[in-house]
């Protein structure tokens, strides 16, 4: 690997990358605001001999420059719908961090004048736009390159994730709406929860459109990996930044299935202890419902998941060769269409989805895989039920 890698910006979300042991994976592992962009073979903020790193590789061929000094310019648009939320506010600061960026275009309902003023005073390239409102929502979604929706109701105490279904489903059919009237070629990224249902209504959304893609179409389960990561580095008392665990399936209670196997670096686990962290991770969004005692949900940790999953996608756009991360996805990898698993990110969205990680499981994962398959399904066929009702209904009206 060659020497330091330098990346100069105003403003930066870092991190390092070298090649895991096995298949070759790389991932996405820390965010910083920094004048300059560091990556070394070996040492890093981040720690030195991770074996994991950011999916911020420095393989963007520059221009006349020297292998040692790259210089990316902030090119590319993002839009946030559902910018004044929770999950909104934090993760607009976050992507107005990344040098990649050059407008940040936020939109919601209301009360979102005050967060692109607040997010505008920071000293970072992008131009940072306010839109408010179903007729301001197509000037907010054209030319934009990538559209992150957290947009909807968080879960309160008491409340699961298929509890928010009939609110955000219409908040997300009206949004992927736009999206495909505006900006068809951009990612789309969902956050709204349940996201195992949400994604399959923007998926039939896009379809009625005509402009389905769904290697741009992205369920964000980052926080799961993120989870997983720190509780198995806080139980094994790992170096967290070498910690990584693919998690697959869905991004509801069971259906969000570690493979603990599978962790880098490789570590063993108890029959105890897999079940233990396991459920943790399971139910890390009710642990943080509850501690909050009805004033919020996990918006924090969600919004730090999904400026990772943002950068990364940015990453990939600009040329980096080798950004994996677990998505939930249109997939092959089981006999349901959608299923959360680590892909490999291109210019065009999903390159590969990665099936190794799937192969060699042991008979707890394999059991846990076969159990949340029922659920799973159940909330797919859900959302594309929603859609056809809805369209139905609109004909007969």
């Amino acid at each position: 690997m060659a020497s330091a890698v330098t990346i100069s910006s105003a403003g930066a979300q870092a991190g390092l990358i070298s090649k895991p042991r096995n298949h070759g994976f790389t991932s996405y592992s820390g965010l910083k605001a920094a004048s300059s962009i560091s990556f070394e073979s070996a040492s890093s903020f981040l720690g030195r001999n991770a074996s994991l790193r950011a999916s911020v590789a420095p393989r963007i061929v520059p221009k006349a420059k020297s292998s040692s000094q790259i210089s990316p310019e902030a090119s590319y648009k993002v839009a946030v719908l559902g910018a004044a939320g929770g999950i909104g506010q934090p993760l607009g600061l976050l992507i107005k961090m990344s040098p990649l960026v050059s407008a940040l275009h936020l939109y919601d309902i209301a009360n979102v004048k005050g967060v692109a003023a607040d997010l505008s005073h920071c000293n970072t390239p992008s131009q940072v736009l306010d839109f408010t409102g179903p007729s301001e929502l197509a000037n907010c979604l054209k030319g934009v390159d990538v559209v992150v929706i957290p947009a909807g109701v968080p879960r309160k105490p008491g409340m699961t994730r298929d509890d928010l279904f009939n609110i955000n489903a219409s908040i997300v059919k009206s949004l992927v709406e736009a999206v495909a009237d505006n900006c068809p070629e951009a990612f789309i990224q969902i956050i709204s929860n349940p996201v195992n249902s949400t994604v399959p209504i923007a998926a039939e959304v896009l379809k009625q459109k005509g402009v389905y893609n769904p290697k741009k179409l992205f369920g964000v389960t980052t926080l799961d990996v993120v989870r997983a990561n720190t509780f198995v580095a806080q139980k094994k008392n790992l170096n967290l930044i070498d910690v990584d665990v693919p998690v697959v399936g869905g991004h509801a209670g069971i259906t969000i299935l570690p493979l603990l196997s599978k962790t880098r670096p490789s570590v063993t686990f108890t029959d105890e202890e897999t079940e233990e962290l396991t459920k943790r991770i399971q139910n890390a969004g009710t642990e943080v419902v509850e501690a909050k005692a009805g004033a919020g949900s996990a918006t924090l940790s969600m919004a730090y998941a999904a400026a990772r999953f943002v950068e990364s996608s940015l990453r990939a756009l600009a040329g980096d060769p080798e950004v994996y991360e677990c998505t939930y996805v249109h997939s092959e990898l089981t006999e349901l269409p959608f299923f959360a698993s680590r892909v490999k990110l291109g210019k065009n969205g999903v390159e590969s989805i990665i099936s190794a990680d799937l192969e060699g499981v042991t008979e707890y994962e394999a059991k846990a895989l076969e159990a949340l398959k029922p659920e799973l399904k159940a909330s797919i066929e859900k959302g594309v039920e929603f859609v056809h009702k809805q369209q139905t209904a609109a004909a007969s009206a």
